[in-house]
């Protein structure tokens, strides 16, 4: 079994990341991947609805991601600090990541857009990540609005010029520090002919964090400790895709986020249970898929524990195979980059 980190690299020429969403969201590339043969196809992202077939159900993730980047100053000294919110834990508090952290110090007040938004460091967690208190007048969400910024991954360069471009047209439940990137590709129109041809739709939530991009530091992937993330699954979600799975027809998953909600949702048999739960699971090859038959998601990071997901539906060396002709093919990679459907 390949469970070593150095397993799961590949070179990826640094001109293949996407550092800007195309114009049109469908118009990227689909490679098609058999996991059963490891063969691969070519096509367009709007081609998918030709691989589903009516009475199929479509999982999708409906986090909205938070502009979460706020940039500030410390009221003592006027310093100026970088706040990422990370996870919500009340009313008023935020799990963040502050830069630069060592002056984040309990007790430390923070003022965001000339005091707008003020911000109490309350505590340090763990992996030196802050307890924040924030007090403002209004609406928290319509301040952070106009006062925060996508949080875009690491390896985007390039500023982002719509914010709803990092944004699923089918956003909803905000929450997440970063978003569900398989999802990009969807438009309204392509999500109603999908509809049209008796597919159904199944929404999960599941909150992104930031430890997606975490990379796995541990050669031993099984010594790997997997951040926790916040999902919810609706009884009339849990409903439709038990009846799919009765009926005997498939579940496809959009994207890593919609597989880890409902691996973690269903029970010994297989069922999809109703509820909201935080999660750690880390899926990764041998591991026994309950739900999913199929999966859309996009390209992703050399020994990121999503390659090691994908792998586990596909098979490492498909997976790599798949990879390695993507490259040749100019593909592009990571979150505005193509997409793959593994069927």
């Amino acid at each position: 079994m390949e469970l070593k980190k150095s397993d799961y690299y590949y070179h990826l020429p640094e001109e293949l990341i996407a550092q800007d969403p195309l114009l049109d969201r469908s118009s990227s590339r689909l490679m098609v991947l058999s996991k059963q043969d490891g063969n691969v196809e070519h096509k367009h992202f709007y081609d998918v609805i030709d691989y589903l077939n009516p009475g199929d159900c479509l999982v999708l993730n409906d986090t909205k991601v938070m502009p979460a980047r706020l940039y500030g100053t410390k009221t003592d000294t006027g310093a100026v600090i970088e706040v990422l919110l990370l996870k919500r834990l009340d009313d008023k508090c935020f799990e963040t990541l502050v830069r630069p952290g060592k002056k984040a110090k309990p007790g430390t007040v923070l003022s965001f857009g000339n005091g707008l938004l003020t911000g109490t460091v309350m505590d340090v967690l763990e992996e030196g990540n802050r307890k924040i208190q924030f007090s403002y007048e209004g609406i928290f969400e319509e301040i952070l609005d106009q006062l925060g910024e996508m949080p875009l991954p690491p390896y985007i360069h390039n500023k982002l010029q719509d914010k709803n471009r990092y944004q699923t047209v089918y956003a909803r439940e905000e929450g997440s520090a970063a978003a569900p990137t398989a999802g990009l590709h969807f438009t309204k129109e392509l999500l109603e002919r999908i509809e049209k041809k008796g597919v159904r739709l199944a929404y999960v939530t599941l909150h992104v964090g930031l430890g997606t991009f975490r990379p796995v530091k541990e050669d031993d992937i099984l010594k790997h400790h997997m951040h926790s993330e916040f999902y919810r699954v609706t009884r009339e979600t849990a409903d439709l895709i038990n009846e799919t799975k009765k009926n005997g027809h498939r579940v496809i998953c959009v994207g890593t986020t919609s597989v880890r909600t409902v691996e973690s949702a269903a029970d010994a048999v297989g069922h999809i249970v109703a509820g909201c739960a935080d999660t750690e699971i880390f899926i990764y090859p041998g591991y026994q898929f309950k739900i999913p038959d199929a999966l859309i998601t996009n390209f992703h990071l050399p020994e990121s524990t999503l390659l090691m997901l994908v792998s586990a539906m596909a098979g490492r060396e498909h997976i790599l195979n798949a990879y390695e002709e993507a490259i040749k093919e100019q593909y592009r990679f990571f979150s505005f980059g193509d997409a793959m459907l593994i069927q």
